[in-house]
């Protein structure tokens, strides 16, 4: 159970995959977490379906404005737009390096591995992903298999990662274990 924890849920203004991002939020607060939505900008973010709009969702603060500190775990969603975006803003990148940074467990699915790659935290660890993504995650020191969910705990923190919104299920369970343990 997640009693009294914060849980971060990482998204540019635009881009992320909206089930990847509501299917998680619900398993935080099922399991009696907190979710928070960050984002590198205030007011609303624009989900989408693929490549179709989805809906907007209220921003509850921006990495320049919170720490680490404040949460327990951190989530990733992907759409190929929202982690390409924020493996460009260097305050986004810093925030996810420091879950790794402070050994907080991190929850990726899909694209968001390209997040992880620019943050450098993937070097020697076990993962999967999108398979597009299997060449930049070798390239940056990762060992990419092809798997419904990895629960890596080769490193600093538990990362757990999924290829899809297929693994959602899995990855849910997975993600609010590791935020519980």
């Amino acid at each position: 159970m997640l009693n009294g924890k914060t849980i971060a849920f990482l998204v540019a203004p635009e881009g992320v995959e909206q089930v990847e991002l509501t299917e998680p939020w619900k398993a935080v607060k099922q399991a009696g977490g907190t979710p928070k939505l960050i984002s590198t900008a205030s007011g609303q973010i624009q989900a989408f379906n693929h490549l179709d709009k989805g809906d907007t969702f209220a921003v509850d603060d921006t990495v320049d404005n919170t720490d680490v500190a404040s949460f327990d775990g951190l989530v990733l969603p992907g759409g190929v737009a929202n982690p390409d975006f924020l493996r460009t803003v260097p305050q986004a990148v810093r925030f996810v390096r420091s879950f790794f940074d402070t050994g907080k467990p991190v929850a990726a699915i899909c694209h968001a591995s390209w997040t992880l790659v620019e943050a450098d935290v993937v070097r020697g660890r076990t993962l999967t992903s999108w398979p597009s993504l299997q060449t930049d995650l070798r390239n940056a020191g990762a060992t990419w298999v092809d798997r419904e969910l990895v629960v890596s705990t080769d490193g600093p923190n538990t990362l757990v990662t999924s290829r899809k919104p297929d693994d959602l299920k899995a990855f849910c369970q997975a993600a609010t274990d590791a935020f519980g343990a």
